[in-house]
C-alpha cells in the first residue's frame, strides 16, 4: 500500500474564502475595458456576454478567476477588450450585486441593464400582471362545455 507523500487532500486545496467576506474597493473601467452582463455559459472557461456598448463577446475567464471566482447567466463583470480580436475578452472581475446596483447608481450601468437580484427582484416584476394568469368561467360558459 502507498504512503501518502501529499500535504493534505481535497480540503486543504479548497482553502479559506476570506475574500469573501471583506468590502473591497469598487473598481470603474479603464481604457480597453468595458462592463458587460453574461449571456451564458459555454464551459471550458467560456462564457458569452453582452457588453455595455452593445456588441456581444466570447469572454474567458482568465486563470485568477477560474473555480475561485464563480460567474453565472445575469451577472455584471468587467472585461478587457482585445486589440486584435473585437469579438473576444478576457473577464477581469465579476462585480457582487451590491456592487452592480453602486454602478447601475453611478451612472456607469444604463438604466436599461436588469440586474440579477435573485428571488427578491424576480417577484416585484411577476407581481404586475399576475392578475392576467388566469381565466374566469361563468356557470353558463361551463353548462354550454
Amino acid at each position: 500500500m502507498p504512503k501518502n507523500k501529499g500535504k493534505g487532500g481535497k480540503n486543504r486545496k479548497r482553502g479559506k474564502n476570506e475574500a469573501d467576506d471583506e468590502k473591497r474597493e469598487l473598481v470603474f473601467k479603464e481604457d480597453g475595458q468595458e462592463y458587460a452582463q453574461v449571456l451564458r455559459m459555454l464551459g471550458n472557461g467560456r462564457c458569452e456576454a453582452m457588453c455595455i456598448d452593445g456588441t456581444k463577446r466570447l469572454c474567458h475567464i482568465r486563470g485568477k478567476m477560474h473555480k475561485k471566482v464563480w460567474i453565472a447567466a445575469g451577472d455584471i463583470i468587467l472585461v478587457g477588450l482585445r486589440d486584435y480580436q473585437d469579438d473576444k475578452a478576457d473577464v477581469i472581475l465579476k462585480y457582487m450585486p451590491d456592487e452592480a446596483r453602486l454602478l447601475k447608481a453611478y451612472g456607469e450601468l444604463p438604466e436599461n441593464t436588469r440586474l440579477n437580484e435573485g428571488i427578491a427582484g424576480g417577484l416585484e416584476d411577476e407581481e404586475e400582471g399576475a392578475g392576467d394568469d388566469y381565466l374566469e368561467f361563468e356557470d353558463e360558459d361551463i353548462d354550454k362545455i
